[in-house]
């Protein structure tokens, strides 16, 4: 071809200007070239045509390789051979048939369609088996498939609803009648034994006062009668429980201090609010305060101190008087008497130990055989009783002497005591 540009013609070749009166046809040579034998233009994609060159338009006309628009107009360029399949199925702007509702479309509007016409024939969704119309199926799915999920009416649990027939022989909150016939009109199958138990008028009950021993069993309904035709009865059953209990307690509050009694022949005894209780001691002669008992071995003997804060006898209202006395004890009947091992009393120095030594007071005795209170303890012995004056020391520590350390520190003093038991005892 020969490019224009501003009215000058050039040569394709080597671009230079041409005088186009110099431009003149060849019919020889275009007949020499128009002879010439060649393969189709589409013989590498495979089409086997040869032939002279004035031929192969005509070639290209039918040559299935030969790219070609669609007829229907839709953008596509397809082989010639490729078109037939691309026009009955590929092409968007075929026309279409649906074979279910006969509706035309566009090719493109029929892939659309395609899964949601009406009139197309389907299983059910949900297995059962039927087929029907699509747009039967919503219907269908709704309120007769045998296999659509449903909530219980009792319980609104969901069940597949050829189901839920079953169910409601289970079902906890299904409604039944009341076994006993009293008349309740109906009571979800779960709540029937609390209704029997609490509710219902035929139901027996026991009596209210069985704790107390009344053993008598009548429906609901009678219950109110027994309860006043037995008031008396009912006040003596629970006076008698009252009077049990009581015993019971005491029991139970023996053993309890018993357990909490020290049993390894060491006490330490804290006197607590210590000023109020040496000026009560002033105020009251003879004021004696007692500790916690403590045995000296497990199931040994039971002992007790006692302290005059503000002395009595030799050492009253000038020094802290100190004894130690024999209570009865729950193994008394297994003892050697009199008692007889060595005591030891002690004042102990509440001075911290990292500053300076502490200084406890400190006295030591062995029991008089003779001593009325280190005899074997009578059954009724009690603190009043002259036999429990304890053995000790009625000039402990003076008044002066107990200021000189911390004996008292943060109003407090510990005395402690303790008894030697011989090996042979314990083993």
């Amino acid at each position: 071809s020969v490019s224009y540009s501003e009215g000058v013609f050039k040569c394709p070749e080597d671009q230079l200007p041409l005088d186009y009166a110099k431009i003149y046809p060849d019919p020889e040579l275009e007949a020499q070239v128009l002879s010439l034998a060649i393969r189709c233009i589409h013989s590498e994609e495979g089409c086997r045509w040869t032939g002279l060159i004035k031929h192969l338009q005509a070639h290209l006309g039918t040559c299935g390789f030969n790219v070609i628009p669609c007829p229907n107009r839709c953008s596509a360029k397809l082989s010639r051979r490729d078109l037939p399949e691309h026009v009955q199925h590929g092409c968007p702007k075929r026309r279409v048939k649906c074979e279910f509702c006969a509706s035309d479309f566009t090719g493109e509007a029929f892939e659309g369609h395609q899964g949601t016409c009406p009139q197309e024939s389907v299983y059910c969704e949900n297995k059962c088996g039927a087929r029907m119309m699509r747009r039967l199926l919503s219907q269908h799915t709704l309120a007769e498939c045998p296999k659509r999920t449903q909530p219980c009416t009792y319980c609104a649990k969901e069940f597949v609803f050829d189901t839920i027939q079953n169910h409601q022989y289970q079902c906890p909150r299904y409604p039944v009648p009341c076994p006993n016939q009293c008349g309740t009109p109906s009571i979800a199958r779960e709540d029937v034994p609390t209704h029997l138990k609490e509710s219902c008028n035929t139901a027996m009950l026991l009596c209210p006062f069985k704790e107390a021993g009344c053993k008598h069993r009548c429906p609901k309904l009678a219950m109110g009668r027994h309860l006043e035709e037995s008031t008396k009865t009912h006040l003596g059953m629970v006076c008698a429980l009252v009077s049990r209990q009581r015993q019971e307690i005491l029991e139970l509050r023996r053993d309890v201090e018993e357990l909490s009694v020290s049993s390894d022949g060491t006490l330490i005894w804290k006197i607590a609010d210590y000023a109020r209780k040496l000026q009560e001691a002033k105020a009251r002669s003879n004021y004696e305060f007692f500790s916690p008992p403590f045995y000296t071995h497990k199931y040994g003997y039971k002992l007790q101190v006692s302290a005059f804060l503000n002395g009595n006898g030799s050492g009253e209202s000038s020094h802290l008087s100190v004894y130690i006395r024999v209570l009865p004890g729950e193994y008394d009947n297994l003892l050697e008497w009199p008692f007889s091992y060595r005591v030891t009393f002690s004042l102990l120095d509440q001075s911290d130990p990292s500053l300076s030594k502490p200084q406890h007071i400190t006295e030591t005795f062995h029991p008089d055989p003779n001593w009325k209170n280190f005899q074997k303890p009578g059954a009724s012995r009690s603190s009043l009783d002259e036999s429990t004056l304890g053995f000790g020391y009625p000039k402990f520590i003076s008044h002066e002497d107990i200021k000189k350390r911390n004996y008292v520190r943060d109003n407090a003093i510990f005395i402690k005591a303790s008894v030697e038991i011989p090996q042979k005892i314990l083993a």
